[in-house]
């Protein structure tokens, strides 16, 4: 019993070698191969809604990507058994993505269809950040997330007002233009103030009066402001980010608010605006 336990253990050490060790001859051949699949799967998806290629070769694509889903599947699988915690590689980022990648072609044998949905498999090319091991772009992607988490009650908060405005608006655009401009209810309008408001502006509802048309206008503009906002708010936090990961502590403290956090090469202090010592 001991033995085969001990065969265990050292089978899940070479698995988890395999899958997980970026730095071994054989992780890096694994990721490689596996980033291989990874795109050869999504051009297998896109060329099965090529109407002329699908009808020709139907049946080897839809092979090529069940043998593709069936190596991704066993792949899974030995993450989770090669891991002392299996429960936090399933609920983790990479983990959630790894099963939502072979899902679509087993739902497909339920909802004909589904296996198009394999496309999301192009998120696994994340992993290429883990793989490249490039010291610049592992600390700019670090920088960025902590600036998305710093700033998402801000932008929570500006989505709630975004939301909040359109049906407003949609409700105005409703009362002046009526169904003979188009806005037959007030979720189309609703409608028309977000495809407006993003600046997209299909053109398949347009305001006629006057009144309409000033609304419009200023939908439009303000639609401009949208997109600057939360724009702003995530480079402020990732400005924020990058003076703290570029100070230095005890060398250059301000005499006059005793703050510490500014640039290495700053001259003068990033708080109040004090010029500091030179030591």
């Amino acid at each position: 019993m001991t033995k085969m336990k001990s065969k265990y253990e050292n089978f899940r050490e070479k698995i988890k070698v395999v899958l997980y060790g970026t730095d071994t001859v054989l992780g890096r051949l694994f990721d490689l191969v596996l980033l291989g699949l990874i795109l050869l799967s999504v051009l297998l998806v896109m060329m099965e809604t090529v109407q002329g290629i699908n009808q020709k070769y139907h049946s080897q694509l839809i092979i090529c990507e069940w043998i593709i889903t069936v190596f991704f599947t066993i792949e899974y699988i030995l993450r989770i058994i090669s891991i002392q915690k299996p429960v936090k590689y399933i609920f983790s980022f990479y983990g959630i993505i790894d099963l939502l990648a072979v899902l679509p072609m087993y739902l497909s044998l339920f909802f004909p269809g589904a296996s198009i949905l394999s496309v999301i498999r192009a998120l696994r090319f994340f992993r290429l950040f883990k793989i490249l091991h490039i010291p610049q772009i592992s600390h700019q992607s670090i920088q960025l997330r902590e600036a998305i988490e710093a700033s998402k009650e801000k932008i929570l908060v500006f989505i709630y007002f975004v939301l909040i405005s359109t049906v407003i608006i949609g409700a105005v655009m409703y009362v002046i233009e009526g169904k003979e401009s188009g806005f037959t209810s007030i979720p189309v309008s609703i409608y028309w103030t977000i495809v407006t408001l993003t600046t997209v502006g299909y053109g398949d509802i347009s305001p006629i009066t006057p009144l309409g048309q000033f609304v419009a206008s200023f939908v439009m503009i303000l639609g401009y402001g949208i997109i600057a906002v939360p724009t702003g708010i995530v480079t402020a936090e990732f400005a924020k980010n990058s003076l703290k990961n570029n100070t230095v502590s005890g060398k250059k403290t301000c005499k006059n608010c005793n703050s510490q956090v500014h640039f290495d090469n700053a001259k003068y202090c990033y708080e109040c605006g004090t010029e500091l010592p030179n030591n």
